[in-house]
């Protein structure tokens, strides 16, 4: 009895917990699709559909648009590729970051094997027979380096095409919601009102975008099940009052009626039939945030019903009033009894804000998933919440959206071609997902080749039928989605090929270890009070902006770190397995190099906290080394490759950091240590917090003194500001990425995270010229 009394509590707090996040799901991830029934008719029999005074046009469509919604949404993505997370992240770089670990196809360069016992990474075992077909595809992906490009591009494409999702959608939305407008102005008028609105209404959204979401974000839910209760009851009621007959539309057979009937016609409104799955793709970027459980419900239970008696309301209304089968009028409004018009319109625009929303902070997402991996110009990134992790902001970005979305607004002025333009955005990011997908199946979930051919193929046929009706409208709005997504293609393969070169310039001169071992005051070398922090994309050997640095400027400081923050390709990467530490060269050169290790989607910390984790790890480097690298012998090769993996500042269970305004330094612990009294003048006082340690021998306890009191004087950020230049010779093509394209973006990109924040007095910036 006892124990069946302990565990009732928890199964209900953990359904209450599936509950809760299912209702909050229903603000952030379904918004946009929530608001799809305001454009999806109009868009559909938006001149492509002639008009007739029979019903099979508007069953037809209404069969397409319950099938698409049944097989894409909920069977591909409810039920399959949900499952498809990376340790509970979703999105196309997601599936991108399952694959480079499975088939060690990464982009990324400066990976290490130790980045492989990341408790982050899944592996699996492909030791079974060579015959496997599994096993060979794998060998197939990691032998062509071809294969690694497309795979990158994939996923670029994807990630493109989400960013101009970002412009299209809010434009779409927003126009469609303010579009009720129209009904209370004559026809040759109704473009006029609804394009100030909206683009007021945009205006309004971009600008408060700096506040984060959270502030707001308790009143999305309530917005979207109330659009959701509202659209679904006018459905019910349409479907009594006009139609009680109109769920015959639901069987397959009215679509092969509506294509044999409206032939071409038919065949081009699929790209505006389509629009009534935007948004199904945030259910899968959007994962981290929710669980799958509530996401599975909240849409099953939902959305899912909600916006079938939507469409199946319309529907019926419009098989009553064949006159307003074509032409402007057929739309969502039409449909909404006239004494509730005016306050559904109210929160049909809320719900398309809250909609918008989702999509922008999507986008903010995507964009800092790209930078992570090496893929996007650094941007300033803004974290809007203390509490939630994904909520950021990106000023650059967000203007740059804003003004997209107005341009779009202000031209097309009708959700004919920005249906057109959104459709072809969406279907290929779909597109993408299916590919990527039928590879995870095989690499990742070991699933039969033949099982993966049949996911591609089912899926990827009703996508690309889909595709093929979006591209047929290329001048008619289409080619929008294909203009950003070629730009910021651009923009972003460009700068990944000019950090890739750059990366490998730094590899072939690299200077050797016995390089540095050789300098000693009697070639002139002085050490200087302080520690230096060069920063360096190499894991391994020593860069050569620092033999730059060292043949102009004969010094360096009493301890030098050699800093490398790179990115890996999981989501999150524990605070306890965040730096790689070890020596480069005898101890007392005090030389360390240390790696700093962040996933694509967590958070870098500001500069005090990280100059905080740095020391603190170097720290404890030093009280946990293994005797035998402290005993090495002084004509040892030095192996840079024995790293010691250290806990962050917050966690580290080791060596622990404070600092306040003293005259002294000194080391306290559970054992008793040296205390050295500063003669200098007042400075930081530095304290080293030593747990219990069994051994503390005189050579750590001066190390650790001479790390407290380079931290007392000060630490130097020492970057390097390379000038990158292709090689003569080069062809015409390289030049222009290298010396105008790869430059202008460096030029105008932001620093390193770490360093954003530090004042100029402690930088030190060393020009360096690469020709790749």
């Amino acid at each position: 009895m006892d124990l069946e009394a302990n565990n009732n509590p928890i199964r209900r707090e953990s359904w209450k917990t599936v509950l809760t996040l299912a209702y909050q799901s229903l603000g952030v991830v379904y918004g946009d699709l929530a608001t799809s029934p305001l454009y999806v008719y109009k868009s559909a029999f938006a001149e492509d559909i002639q008009h007739s005074e029979s019903n099979e046009e508007i069953y037809g469509v209404l069969s397409f648009v319950f099938w698409t919604l049944t097989l894409i949404p909920l069977l591909k993505y409810v039920f399959i590729v949900l499952r498809a997370d990376d340790n509970g992240e979703g999105g196309t770089f997601a599936l991108y970051s399952l694959l480079c670990r499975h088939a060690r196809v990464s982009s990324l360069p400066n990976c290490q094997l130790a980045d492989e016992d990341l408790s982050a990474y899944k592996k699996d075992d492909f030791s079974s027979a060579d015959k496997d077909p599994r096993s060979s595809l794998k060998l197939t992906l990691e032998k062509h380096k071809v294969l690694h490009k497309v795979l990158l591009i994939l996923a670029l494409i994807g990630a493109c095409m989400v960013i101009g999702d970002g412009v299209l959608t809010p434009a779409l939305s927003v126009f469609s919601a303010v579009s009720g407008l129209e009904l209370s102005t004559s026809k040759e008028h109704h473009g006029y009102i609804q394009v100030p609105v909206a683009c007021v209404i945009l205006i309004l959204l971009f600008a408060l975008q700096h506040y984060g979401t959270h502030r707001v974000g308790f009143l999305f839910a309530p917005i979207v099940i109330t659009w959701l209760l509202c659209i679904s009851t006018i459905g019910v009621y349409n479907i009594v009052y006009w139609n009680p007959h109109v769920y015959r539309a639901l069987s397959p057979y009215y679509m092969y009626k509506f294509l044999k009937k409206t032939q071409r016609g038919g065949w081009m409104s699929l790209g505006g039939i389509l629009l009534c799955m935007t948004g199904s793709e945030a259910m899968f970027a959007d994962l981290g945030h929710f669980s799958q459980s509530s996401i599975k419900i909240a849409f099953s239970f939902v959305v899912y019903p909600a916006l079938i008696l939507a469409y199946m309301g319309q529907a019926a209304y419009l098989s009553m009033h064949h006159s307003l089968q074509s032409g402007y009028r057929v739309g969502f409004y039409v449909s909404v009894p006239e004494k509730i018009r005016w306050p559904v319109l109210a929160i049909a625009i809320l719900a398309a804000v809250v909609g918008s929303q989702a999509v922008i902070t999507g986008t903010f997402s995507i964009i800092k998933q790209c930078s992570a991996l090496g893929c996007f110009p650094r941007v300033r990134i803004i974290h809007t919440s203390a509490k939630r992790q994904g909520q950021i902001y990106i000023p650059e970005i967000n203007w740059t959206l804003m003004l997209l979305c107005l341009a779009v607004t202000i031209g097309f002025r009708d959700t004919k071609h920005m249906g057109n333009a959104s459709g072809l955005a969406v279907i290929t990011v779909m597109l993408v997902t299916t590919c990527l997908m039928s590879l995870v199946m095989v690499l990742c979930w070991k699933k039969s080749v033949f099982l993966a051919i049949g996911f591609i193929f089912f899926f990827g046929s009703i996508e690309a039928l889909y595709f093929s009706a979006s591209l047929i409208k290329f001048l008619e709005g289409a080619w929008v989605p294909v203009a950003l997504s070629f730009i910021f293609m651009i923009v972003m393969y460009v700068w990944h090929y000019g950090t890739q070169k750059k990366y490998e310039f730094d590899v072939q001169n690299k200077v050797p270890i016995n390089w540095l071992l050789d300098l000693s005051p009697n070639l002139g070398i002085v050490r200087v009070r302080g520690i230096g922090l060069i920063q360096t994309e190499l894991v391994a050997g020593i860069p050569a902006i620092f033999s730059h640095f060292v043949t102009n400027l004969p010094a360096f400081h009493q301890v030098l770190v050699f800093l490398c923050v790179k990115s890996v390709p999981v989501p999150h990467v524990k605070s306890e397995e965040r730096f790689l530490v070890g020596r480069i060269g005898p101890r007392e050169f005090r030389i360390y190099r240390c790696i700093a290790r962040y996933g694509y989607r967590d958070n870098h910390k500001d500069e005090f906290e990280f100059e905080k984790d740095l020391v603190c790890s170097i720290a404890e480097f030093i009280r946990s080394e293994k005797p035998e690298n402290k005993n090495a012998p002084e004509n040892e090769d030095y192996d840079e490759e024995n790293l010691t993996v250290v806990g962050s500042f917050s966690t580290n269970k080791g060596v622990k950091l404070s600092e306040d305004e003293m005259d002294s330094t000194e080391i306290v612990g559970t054992s008793e240590l040296q205390k050295v009294n500063s003669l200098d003048k007042p400075k930081k006082r530095v304290r080293f917090v030593v747990p219990e340690t069994p051994q503390i021998d005189n050579q750590m306890q001066e190390e650790l003194q001479d790390l407290m009191e380079a931290r007392e004087s000060g630490m130097v950020f020492i970057l390097g500001q390379s000038y990158v230049r292709a090689k003569t010779g080069s062809s015409f093509i390289k030049k222009m990425a290298i010396n105008y394209g790869y430059d202008f973006l460096r030029r105008n990109s932001r620093g390193p995270t770490y360093a954003l924040s530090v004042p100029h007095a402690s930088t030190l910036e060393v020009g360096m010229v690469y020709h790749v």
